[in-house]
């Protein structure tokens, strides 16, 4: 039998950031990525490191060499505030992947991650925050040709939560995807050693988790006017949900204007499938 692969995964969440997800019911970020990743792979092994909290080591070059393959789930920091520890902290992990040859896959800042650690920039995005659904993403002519996106829609739309955007690619970084409110929504970076596929959007999310990070982010989203009021948000949250446990409401679908590529895990997945079958188990393989 087959050595099981070995991923490991960077959750940079602070403490008080995932007591704040468990207090509305929603999945950690570095777990929702192993569940996925069990989902294709049952005999995978994946292991969690809370990198923000203090006493927790990442792990070093030799550390990094264990691994089949690293997972970067989102992550409330920013990349360029290179001042903080926890940040430059899951740079370097970063750059070991791409100077050991170690795929690496992941969402939202991971994209960004990628980018700018090869050598590309990050900036707040003008427009505000990009939340929940990410309309009308669409793919580039790198996208439709790159195997990160072999069988998916030419458009779809993906979960999303996001201020910050990429307004440089790095040097040996293709354009994949794209919508109207971020002009990078996937990317793939060849940099030394290595290949970092990212998308900006999450495929490890579905409409519950979703839900419930609208919850968890309500002051911030009232503020930034995409609710008028607490009541105005749980309405909405509460149509998400519902359409969560019974996917299959014609009138919550049509009202909410979310499809199949939201919410079946074979359309909203793929990127991250294709990895695991294009990168990661052909390198386990050698």
């Amino acid at each position: 039998m087959s050595k099981p692969l070995r991923f490991l995964i960077l959750d940079g969440y602070p403490e008080a950031s995932r007591e704040q997800f468990d207090t509305v019911g929603m999945t950690l970020a570095g777990q929702l990525y192993a569940d996925m990743t069990c989902q294709h792979l049952p005999d995978a092994q994946c292991d969690i490191f809370y990198t923000s909290d203090p006493g927790v080591v990442a792990p070093d070059r030799d550390g990094v060499k264990e691994y089949d393959a690293i997972l970067w789930p989102g992550c409330n920091l920013t990349v360029y505030h290179t001042d903080d520890k926890r940040v430059t902290t899951m740079l370097e992990v970063a750059q070991l992947g791409y100077e050991l040859g170690v795929p690496q896959f992941g969402s939202c800042w991971a994209a960004q991650v990628a980018v700018y650690v090869a050598g590309g920039e990050v900036k707040p995005n003008p427009k505000g925050r990009e939340m929940g659904v990410a309309r009308k993403i669409f793919l580039t002519d790198n996208g439709r040709k790159h195997p990160m996106f072999e069988g998916k829609p030419q458009a779809f739309e993906g979960f999303i939560s996001h201020d910050d955007e990429i307004t440089q690619l790095s040097n040996g970084a293709l354009h994949l995807a794209s919508n109207d409110f971020t002009n990078v929504q996937a990317v793939a970076v060849t940099h030394k050693n290595g290949v970092f596929w990212a998308t900006q959007y999450h495929p490890e999310y579905n409409l519950h988790e979703v839900a419930c990070l609208i919850v968890a982010r309500e002051a911030r989203l009232i503020k930034q006017g995409l609710f008028q009021n607490h009541d105005d948000m749980i309405q909405y949250v509460e149509k998400l949900k519902t359409l969560a446990a019974n996917p299959d409401r014609k009138d919550l679908r049509w009202q909410l204007a979310i499809g199949d590529d939201l919410l079946v895990d074979s359309i909203r997945q793929l990127e991250f499938v294709n990895w695991l079958n294009k990168i990661v188990v052909p390198n386990a393989q050698k």
